[in-house]
């Protein structure tokens, strides 16, 4: 056992106090020499030192790209993979934690300070996580929120959610913009190669796999939760007439719901699989169908229920209801190169020529050029120009491909709630 030895010289010069100026060097200086010695193990490292006040490296995110990103691990341990999407939003990371839209996709955050206000219970947009992980800059070692009841680490621990941090995300977005959406593997397991986990990446894909039926609810139930007084920016609805709204769970947001309720609608959620003609025999006023995640050509069964309903109720279509609108009105769906996810998204309302900031997550879109005759482009993304909104009239028919409920995001568009009132108000008034 070796003797790892440090010597320290410090130099006191007493006049140094008492002059404006550096001294000069005197030969009257004390010299104080301190030695600490401490035992060496084998391969050179110091033993018998106290554990690091510090988490050292010990996740990895394995791109099909076969880059390989270092990184610390909170959360759940193991190995998982999924497609690596960037969100953009500055705020609220429960609500996309629960946003069952992410269900087979690690979300990578490109704000850097994540966890500073920990988690609470009434931000939830679902009964759990259902995203494969999470990918963040800097985790925040506490939490500073008067509704703060978990700390972010705990809270995906016990949901068995894997995370990771100490990452260059900025670095990591650059190449997902460059070259798309990318199939990645984390792991915290150090007996998987780095080979392996590529393999594994490079194995799997998020295409033509049914997720929703992964999320949906196994049976129909009524919904009663409106949105709470202290949230609520428009309860104009409370003094109207009762709507019946059968709400299609493709994996429906909470906040969807409570917007509804608060407009005056009495809300009655089915599974995604639920047979139009039992929806027809309920004889609701509209029929909304949700957001979900996943690739809408792998849930045909969704596409024939939509075309079966359509023209019989008012519909409403959100991000992936507008998806399936679009397909069962003969148009088509496509993959985008890294699609829409965070509340800074700019979308013009070609109807009013207004610019709305909207709350988006989705990676597919439907192509216009595709649609029948007399369906109308009614919202445009002024990103990229993908389309935003539809409407056919003839049917009863709008649609948005983002999301109004905007939790988090901005409120511009909760206005498409009153409208899909005004809706279901004229057609009764007609019929």
């Amino acid at each position: 056992m070796g003797i790892y030895a440090m010597d320290f010289a410090l130099k006191f010069n007493h006049s140094i106090f008492s002059t404006p100026y550096p001294p000069k060097p005197s030969p009257k200086c004390r010299f104080l020499t301190a030695r600490c010695s401490l035992p060496l193990s084998s391969d050179g490292a110091a033993t018998g030192l106290a554990e690091r006040p510090w988490k050292v490296a010990d996740a990895r995110l394995v791109l099909e790209d076969g880059s390989i990103w270092r990184a610390k691990s909170f959360g759940a341990s193991g190995t998982q993979v999924g497609e690596v999407v960037f969100n953009t939003s500055l705020t609220g990371y429960q609500e996309i934690l629960t946003d069952p839209s992410y269900a087979g996709q690690f979300v990578l955050m490109t704000n850097p300070h994540i966890g500073n206000t920990g988690v609470n219970f009434d931000d939830e947009e679902s009964r759990q996580c259902f995203l494969a992980g999470l990918v963040i800059r800097s985790l925040s070692i506490t939490t500073s929120n008067w509704r703060c009841v978990e700390s972010l680490g705990d809270y995906l621990a016990e949901r068995n959610v894997m995370g990771i941090y100490d990452v260059d995300t900025r670095a990591i977005t650059r190449r997902l913009r460059q070259d798309g959406s990318l199939i990645g593997v984390l792991s915290t397991e150090q007996s998987r190669s780095d080979d392996e986990l590529l393999e594994m990446s490079r194995s799997w894909d998020i295409v033509d796999i049914d997720l929703i039926s992964g999320v949906t609810c196994n049976a129909p139930y009524e919904w009663v939760d409106e949105t709470k007084l202290e949230w609520d920016f428009n309860s104009d609805g409370r003094d109207r007439d009762t709507y019946r709204v059968i709400a299609y769970d493709f994996g429906i947001k909470h906040n969807i719901l409570r917007r509804l309720a608060s407009y005056g609608c009495k809300i009655t959620v089915v599974p995604s699989t639920w047979p139009a003609a039992e929806t027809l025999k309920l004889k609701p006023d509209g029929v909304l169908f949700s957001n979900g995640p996943g690739d809408p050509s792998a849930v045909p069964y969704a596409v024939e229920t939509v075309k079966e309903i359509l023209g019989k109720v008012p519909v409403f279509g959100i991000c992936m209801g507008h998806q399936l609108l679009g397909q069962a009105l003969g148009g088509k769906t496509f993959k985008m190169k890294f699609g829409h996810h965070g509340g800074n998204h700019p979308v013009r309302n070609l109807r009013n020529g207004h610019v709305e900031i909207s709350t988006q997550n989705h990676n597919y879109a439907v192509d216009p050029a595709s649609l029948r005759e007399g369906v109308e482009v009614t919202h445009v993304n002024l990103n990229d120009g993908s389309c935003a909104g539809l409407a056919y009239p003839a049917l009863s028919i709008m649609s948005l491909q983002y999301h109004p409920e905007a939790s988090p995001g901005p409120h511009d568009s909760d206005c498409a709630f009153r409208e899909f009132i005004e809706l279901m108000e004229s057609t009764k008034q007609a019929a």
